[in-house]
């Protein structure tokens, strides 16, 4: 058995996209996972499985969850080794920042640095990203909501094709301790 975590993307926001975290519980079970635990509302469930296809996983619940709730949910699925491994190469002073300060963007597949080329990154310090193991790393002082970087990130030249879901520094660190075996 691994234990994985499912990071849904863009639920539970501005009253749309509703999913209720007993629910998605719910639906997890019924795909035949165990140990199955959600963390907030913003789509963030920690479960065991015997498989061992993270997109075969992930697939499975983007099409339970659209039969249950009627609409498409992006989801990424990764297992605790990932979690774990992303936590410890963050190139800034995570113990040193605030949750809010610090955030992961986790994609569906690795990210070529080319895709970010013409942001000139001057223009945004104190505000930074690195990009990491299919993920990007965002130091960002004032907040995510008050981040000019954060915007241009996620501008579609940026972001077009690919599966993309951010999380805070506090969990991102709560994913890891809950996958810990």
């Amino acid at each position: 058995m691994t234990t994985y975590a499912a990071l849904l993307r863009g639920i539970n926001v501005g009253g749309s996209k509703r999913v209720p975290m007993p629910e998605l519980r719910d639906v997890l079970t019924g795909l035949g996972h165990t140990a199955i635990a959600t963390h907030l509302q913003s789509g963030n469930a920690v479960f065991r499985s015997d498989s061992e296809d993270e997109q075969a996983l992930a697939a499975a619940l983007e099409q339970a969850l659209h039969e249950r709730f009627g609409f498409a949910v992006d989801c990424l699925v990764r297992d605790a080794g990932y979690l774990a491994a992303v936590a410890d190469a963050c190139p800034f002073p995570a113990a040193e920042l605030a949750g809010k300060q610090l955030h992961v963007t986790y994609f569906d597949r690795p990210v070529d640095a080319r895709r970010f080329a013409d942001l000139e990154a001057e223009t945004f310090l104190p505000e930074e990203f690195r990009l990491g193991d299919r993920c990007l790393y965002l130091y960002a002082p004032d907040g995510l909501g008050r981040s000019r970087l954060a915007v241009a990130l996620g501008r579609p030249r940026h972001v077009k094709g690919i599966v993309a879901t951010t999380r805070n520094w506090n969990t991102v660190a709560t994913l890891v301790e809950m996958t810990r075996d």
